[in-house]
């Protein structure tokens, strides 16, 4: 069974999954990556439309015990009985701005992203899929790379308590509702 590493773009995803690989000797498999690779693909304004259906088929036959999973995508590609965990990582919506401002990302994608983020699209979708047993929510705001990896190696032991990331509180009691979702 593999582990998931999921969550918006820009909260760490690659860099945590490298690292992770690195430590328990797993082989990644970067959802994107492999439909693009695969050719499975549409590209549209400034994104990229995947056909899921055929990247969950090409998945099939890639996933073993000791692989790492890493993208957005896997709620939607990936079965529950493929998964060991699913670690969904998290990032304040405030520092995730001048990220996607970094990669040039559109007034529309940053909206998008971000709105997703607060609202936890993500980590809804993974819990659904995958279980609550199944599925850890860590908050990756300000925190190390090191600091993260352990908290993945923690959760697969067992021994991480569940993070409770509700960005949309936050957002509202910063009375930034209409900032971030202005339609």
């Amino acid at each position: 069974m593999a582990i998931i590493i999921t969550g918006n773009p820009g909260v760490g995803k690659h860099t945590i999954a490298k690292n992770l690989g690195k430590i328990l000797k797993y082989k990644i498999l970067d959802i994107n990556q492999i439909a693009l690779e695969s050719g499975i693909y549409e590209k549209n304004d400034e994104t990229v439309d995947i056909d899921v259906k055929k990247l969950k088929n090409i998945l099939k036959n890639k996933i073993k015990a000791d692989s790492i999973i890493v993208g957005h995508l896997a709620p939607y590609v990936v079965t529950k009985k493929q998964v060991k965990k699913a670690v969904i990582l998290r990032k304040n919506p405030y520092k995730l701005i001048p990220i996607y401002k970094k990669r040039k990302y559109s007034v529309k994608k940053i909206s998008v992203n971000v709105g997703s983020e607060i609202l936890g699209v993500i980590a809804y979708d993974s819990i659904k899929k995958f279980g609550k047993n199944k599925s850890q929510q860590i908050d990756t705001t300000s925190k190390s790379v090191s600091k993260i990896t352990k908290a993945v190696i923690s959760s697969l032991k067992g021994k991480f308590k569940n993070e409770q990331v509700d960005w949309l509180t936050l957002v509202s009691k910063k009375n930034d509702l209409k900032k971030f979702f202005p339609y």
